[in-house]
């Protein structure tokens, strides 16, 4: 089959039209393009809904590890041009130390850095050339729920170039649904499954700068230093990173975490200019305004909204949480469950009854948890231990000249350890992650 087959089903009485597919896929960023893409190379009808229309902006690092790499990589994207990294430059507590990415049979030895504008672009147009049907302007506004309350499609409202509705209604409806429409994830918190208390969030502003300086190494501040009004200079939890693009600017940001007393009275867009004022010397940035204003946005962590799958729903990417708590990365694992979720959503589909296909579905969320949830656990203990940012200026004043530890906690916060590797180092990581509860 292909998305070609999926069309208008006739309406009654003036009522909106209904469009039918194998699978409806809410959210065009990488997590939700992936999923699509991977689905059509099943063979399934697949429906891609993006309310807005691309190029379109995202808040983001921009930076690839290469965890995500290798996910990119598995999907068939072509990366020609994209800017690579050969690892991360830490600095901190009057040190520096640069750790080049580990390379393993498990992960390539490099990452990349790529604007989120053209990154989701790429995965979108590679779903579309999968096959999937790709509805630019279409804004879902709520689940379509059967007579069981299984969600059973979505009805969605065009929009015209300026984002105002155009008067269009549509409901698609197909046997299963993916959520993969963000941290608010409108999907999800409609069918009742609101986001956890008991999982830490944080919030990460983030602009483009031009700069003369030309860099292969991801840089990240692990002390967040700002200055008060008076010039006295002070110490935010948090932590600031210069991720090198391949046109002359670099993305510039800030995140911090809930688990910190000032997490919700602090404006995080005036310590980064601040922040910004301080390194300046170093790096000579200039706000690229064409880019637009420092912007922020949340970073839902740990599997923050559960179930992943239930009644026909299925969440991907930041609609269920899955940002790695040790280092805000989102992408890779939102590629991952697009992977893990689609191979589970075809072996459903071919199942002869609902039953079946239900029981195959609901596998998603332990096959999710038992590759990710012991990490993640790990990851929650950590962004608690450094919310007061007196704990992170004397682990990086002690931590960072222990040039044999540091290589080891990239390889932890970057979730990088190779589970199949003999290397003890790897088998510590991979050991710990499998004791700790699942998230």
């Amino acid at each position: 089959m292909s998305s070609s087959s999926v069309a208008p089903s006739p309406s009654r009485g003036g009522d909106a039209p209904v469009e039918r597919a194998d699978v409806i896929v809410v959210g065009a960023g990488p997590g939700g393009s992936a999923t699509a893409a991977y689905l059509a190379d099943h063979g399934l009808d697949v429906v891609l809904l993006e309310k807005s229309a691309f190029p379109r902006d995202k808040i983001c690092g921009d930076g690839l590890t290469p965890r995500a790499t290798k996910e990119l990589i598995s999907l068939g994207i072509d990366t020609s041009g994209w800017q690579r990294t050969k690892g991360l430059r830490i600095k901190g507590g009057g040190h520096t130390l640069q750790l080049d990415w580990p390379e393993s049979d498990a992960f390539p030895g490099y990452g990349m850095v790529r604007t989120r504008a053209q990154l989701d672009e790429a995965l979108a147009r590679h779903a579309e050339r999968k096959g999937a049907l790709l509805q630019e302007r279409t804004s879902v506004t709520a689940p379509v729920r059967d007579s069981s309350g299984r969600v059973a499609g979505v009805t969605a409202k065009r929009l015209d170039e300026a984002g105002r509705a155009t008067g269009e209604t549509v409901t698609y409806r197909a046997p299963v649904v993916v959520a993969s429409d963000g941290v608010s994830s409108r999907l999800a918190t409609a069918v009742g499954r609101p986001k956890r208390e008991d999982r830490v969030m944080g919030v990460a502003v983030r602009a483009y700068y031009t700069t003369p300086k030309r860099d292969d190494y991801l840089e990240s501040h692990l002390e967040l230093w700002t200055r008060d009004d008076a010039g006295n200079r002070i110490l935010m939890p948090g932590y600031g990173w210069l991720f090198p693009l391949e046109d002359g600017r670099t993305n510039v940001g800030l995140g911090t975490l809930d688990t910190t007393s000032a997490f919700q009275k602090t404006d995080y867009k005036d310590v980064m200019r601040r922040w910004v004022e301080d390194i300046n010397p170093e790096w000579q940035l200039d706000h690229d305004e064409s880019a637009g204003p420092i912007r922020g946005a949340a970073l839902p962590m740990g599997f923050n909204r559960t179930p992943l799958y239930a009644d026909g729903l299925l969440l991907v990417g930041d609609s269920g949480g899955m940002v790695n708590p040790f280092n805000g990365e989102g992408i890779d694992y939102a590629l991952e469950a697009a992977r893990v979720g689609a191979e589970l959503v075809a072996q459903a589909m071919a199942r002869p009854s609902d039953a079946e296909r239900e029981r195959v579905l609901a596998a998603y969320p332990k096959v999710m948890k038992d590759e990710l949830g012991g990490y993640f656990t790990l990851g929650r203990w950590f962004a608690h231990a450094i919310g007061n940012p007196e704990v992170m200026r004397l682990a990086t004043k002690y931590g960072l000249p222990r040039t044999r530890l540091m290589p080891v906690l990239l390889k932890i916060m970057a979730n990088l350890a190779d589970p199949t590797s003999r290397n003890a180092t790897d088998r510590l990581i991979t050991t710990l992650s499998r004791l700790a509860p699942s998230a």
